[in-house]
């Protein structure tokens, strides 16, 4: 008995190591179908090698996950969704939140299947993953011994999530993918025509060995005929994809070079539009440094015609003044008021007499013309008539 027991524990301990080898491997190959397709078209929920891919990493992400004691003893089963939120808690600006608020989303299988598909938009599921297995003690309380998170493999399935950060996925988070109550099947027939030897080889030639014909799956030792035409094809293949390969390298250098060319005539268009505005700039300085010397040349002309004007009036107001007390028509009467209504009785005021009364100005021009009404007259026949001693004949 005792014998049986440890044999079957030996067995039990090999299925599981070749369990958690093959997932491992499945994942490889899986990721390497999803960076091929995503060269050809956009990844989305209904990509057959995503699918796979996701269930293939749910499986991972379950295996030996421990159950849920109850208080009554029992063990409910869990989900990696449960694990996840743990041990992702403290990842900076993560998604565990945005997930927990999905009114759509319901039970946590559904939840974890969001959570691969939201993170690989973000293109941080390895960043997950990373954190997650680094927090060891919730790792050993969620998972038993002999899990692929608590064995070695645990590090290459970071590594390989690291390479899915180069693909643009594109999820609907309300699709029929994450129904929980969808069992999580993998399809292992995509992957069955990789072979791999047991000698080190470079990711190239396992990649080309990958890819042969529908046939190899039969070939076997046994053929002796055969395999020499299924190399032809095999070989046919290769270089059907390395052709392939090269072909969308080239149209990759052709589309880059059109976008360098496109993006230097922009830049040479942008350094001469940058030119042509720093010119006009300047120009514009000048032309306002000209207007402001102008502006200021016209201000003082006007300052000094204003004082010029102010000074004109002021001698015009003192002469109106003058004009004004030395008028010969006026005079005071015996109470000391001028009265000048008497400078010509019975005549108008005419331009010449107002210029002439204008001109008498000064005392001395004044003084002139009283001498001159008083001495000397001139002989007329009215006074000549009217002398005494003078009769009229």
């Amino acid at each position: 008995m005792a014998s049986l027991s440890l044999s079957r524990k030996k067995n039990a301990s090999r299925n599981a190591a070749v369990e958690r080898k093959n997932l491992i491997t499945v994942c490889r190959f899986s990721v390497k179908t999803l960076i091929d397709r995503s060269c050809f078209e956009t990844i989305d929920d209904y990509a057959p090698e995503f699918v796979n891919f996701a269930y293939i990493l749910e499986h991972i992400l379950s295996h030996r996950l421990k159950g849920h004691i109850t208080w009554f003893g029992y063990e409910s089963p869990r989900s990696f969704w449960d694990y996840i939120q743990v041990a992702c808690s403290k990842v900076s600006h993560s998604c565990i939140c945005s997930i927990e608020n999905m009114e759509h989303v319901s039970s946590s299988r559904a939840k974890g299947r969001a959570w691969i598909r939201l993170a690989l938009m973000e293109k941080r599921l390895s960043e997950y993953v990373t954190a997650a297995l680094r927090d060891f003690k919730t790792t050993r309380r969620f998972y038993e011994d002999g899990a692929i998170v608590l064995g070695e493999e645990a590090n290459m399935l970071a590594g390989m999530l690291l390479g899915l950060n180069a693909i643009d996925f594109s999820f609907c988070l309300k699709g029929e993918g994450l129904d929980g109550n969808f069992p999580a099947v993998i399809d292992y027939t995509p992957y069955l025509k990789f072979t791999q030897s047991s000698d080190s080889i470079s990711s190239d030639e396992e990649e080309l060995r990958t890819l042969g014909s529908s046939g190899s799956e039969s070939s076997t030792p046994e053929n002796i005929g055969p395999p020499f035409i299924m190399d032809e094809n095999s070989w046919y293949n290769k270089c059907k994809r390395v052709e392939q390969k090269y072909r969308l390298a080239l149209e990759q250098k052709g589309y880059v070079e059109e976008l360098v060319r496109l993006r230097e005539a922009q830049l040479s268009e942008s350094v001469s539009q940058n030119k042509r505005l720093l010119q006009r700039i300047e120009d514009t300085e000048i032309n306002h440094k000209m207007e402001k010397k102008q502006l200021e040349y016209i201000i003082v002309e006007l300052q000094d015609q204003l004082k010029s004007f102010q000074s004109f009036s002021q001698l015009s107001a003192d002469g109106s003044l003058s004009q004004i007390s030395f008028a010969p028509g006026h005079f005071q009467d015996g109470n000391g008021k001028h009265d000048g209504s008497n400078l010509s009785e019975g005549k108008e005021n005419t331009p010449s007499l107002l210029g002439l009364c204008g001109s008498l100005t000064s005392v001395a021009s004044y003084k002139s013309l009283t001498s001159l009404k008083s001495s000397e007259y001139l002989a007329s026949p009215t006074t000549e008539m009217t002398s005494p001693g003078l009769t009229p004949s």
